[in-house]
């Protein structure tokens, strides 16, 4: 066991915990409310397009995603290189403020292009936060349970998809989407004093520099994972961007029923979630292998099936346990093969995912916007599962012992075991 870990109490133990993952609730909120709440916000910021051509406009807004993802690729390196050696708890609080100026700027600014400079500001503390706040969940939880420790603080988003952003959506849908981004501010301000009562204060790395963190960037195994990270997350976000009018056109249900659909994706993420996690200790590269074809077979689901009630709500349930599952196993690669620069591997997995978040709103509004129809964003996320898998194959080839030639035929099974990764700066 860790010191943290042995110097507190069981209970005490799960309230740091909760805390943290508290944060996860929040950030899972502020990421995913636009989703359902699209055509709500085109309607608002973008009246005239929206008169002449709704698909366009609801395309044009999902700019308002990808500039939250733009917020995190820019701040979790950023953050976590220069952060790493201050006190943990500290700067979780600081990072929680942040969030809610950031959040309660995009509730507040006037025009669309403010709103989309607003959420590149939310986005900022992302992933330096989940990078943060998964160490300090591992010192709590103990030696062996990495895996299950970043599963834990990411299952306050997936909990944030059952519950927090069907109730939300539903909310800015009845007050406006404003209103619902001044509730998530609120999570956010419960979160900051949270963590400054219940997180046992630790310290940061007093060795972290900026140079030794950086360092990640030298070794082309790190850039592999982020490749698949946002790739595999791109053909998620394809969907997830417009999971709203999937539901309203295709399936041809009521506005009223996607917080339903919402509840029901978030229920599969929760569950793909903890089952990542797990996986992940046992193997990381294992797990992205046998989870991105389960992700390929349930986008398939997905996009035959969509134009039923049944068909919408199973297929949301698999794309989103396929995709939450993936995200511990990338995470928990990225810091195997990070050596020393531990809270910048940490955080910048949430950077590969949110390119993959902007790559999919992008990519989804752009199929949308040519005429294609709201399904044919699935189809985009299964088409960019191939490069996805392919640099999974390059990574786990450059870090493989050398003359492990029986690997091959472990891929072919989806059965790679990268329990044995050795590296070096200069792989």
């Amino acid at each position: 066991m860790s010191a943290t870990a042995t110097s507190l109490g069981p209970a005490r133990t799960r309230l740091a915990l909760l805390a943290l993952a508290l944060g996860g609730f929040g950030i899972g909120a502020t990421e995913f409310v636009a989703m359902g709440l699209l055509p709500d916000i085109a309607r608002d910021l973008l009246p005239s397009l929206y008169a002449e051509d709704p698909e366009a406009a609801i395309g044009r807004a999902g700019a308002i995603i990808s500039a939250y993802a733009i917020g995190v690729v820019v701040g979790a390196p950023t953050i976590a290189a220069v952060a790493a050696r201050f006190p943990r708890k500290a700067l979780l609080t600081v990072l929680a403020v942040a969030f809610t100026l950031g959040t309660v700027a995009s509730a507040l600014a006037p025009t669309f292009e403010l709103v989309v400079a607003a959420r590149v500001a939310a986005g900022l503390p992302h992933g330096a936060y989940f990078g943060v706040a998964a160490l300090a969940a591992a010192d709590l939880m103990g030696p062996g349970r990495r895996g299950r420790a970043v599963a834990f603080v990411l299952s306050g988003l997936t909990i944030a998809n059952v519950v927090g952003v069907p109730l939300i959506t539903a909310l800015g849908q009845q007050s406006g989407w404003r209103v619902a981004y001044l509730a998530v501010a609120a999570i956010f301000a419960l979160t900051a004093v949270s963590i400054a009562v219940l997180v046992p204060a630790t310290p940061g790395d007093p060795h972290a520099t900026v140079r030794r963190e950086l360092a990640a960037f030298r070794v082309p195994a790190v850039w592999l994972a982020l490749a698949t990270g946002a790739l595999g997350f791109g053909g998620f976000f394809a969907v997830y961007s417009y999971v709203a009018p999937l539901a309203t056109e295709v399936t041809g249900v009521s506005a009223g029923f996607v917080p339903v659909a919402l509840v029901v994706l978030g229920l599969g993420m929760t569950a793909g979630n903890l089952v990542g996690g797990r996986l992940a200790d046992r193997g990381a590269m294992r797990a992205v292998f046998r989870l991105f074809a389960v992700f390929a077979a349930s986008l398939i689901v997905l996009a035959l099936t969509a134009t039923s009630v049944v068909g919408l709500l199973a297929g949301l349930f698999l794309v989103g346990a396929a995709a939450a599952a993936l995200s511990p196993a990338i995470q928990t690669r990225l810091m195997d093969v990070a050596g020393e620069s531990q809270t910048i591997a940490a955080a910048v997995n949430h950077s590969s995912l949110n390119i993959g978040n902007s790559l999919g709103a992008i990519l989804g509004g752009a199929v949308i916007a040519a005429g294609w129809g709201y399904l044919a964003p699935t189809w985009v996320g299964l088409a960019l599962c191939v490069p996805g898998v392919l640099a999974a194959v390059a990574g786990w080839r450059l870090t493989r012992p050398r003359g492990d030639d029986a690997g091959d035929d472990a891929i072919a099974s989806f059965a790679a075991d990268d329990d044995r990764v050795a590296v070096s700066p200069g792989a």
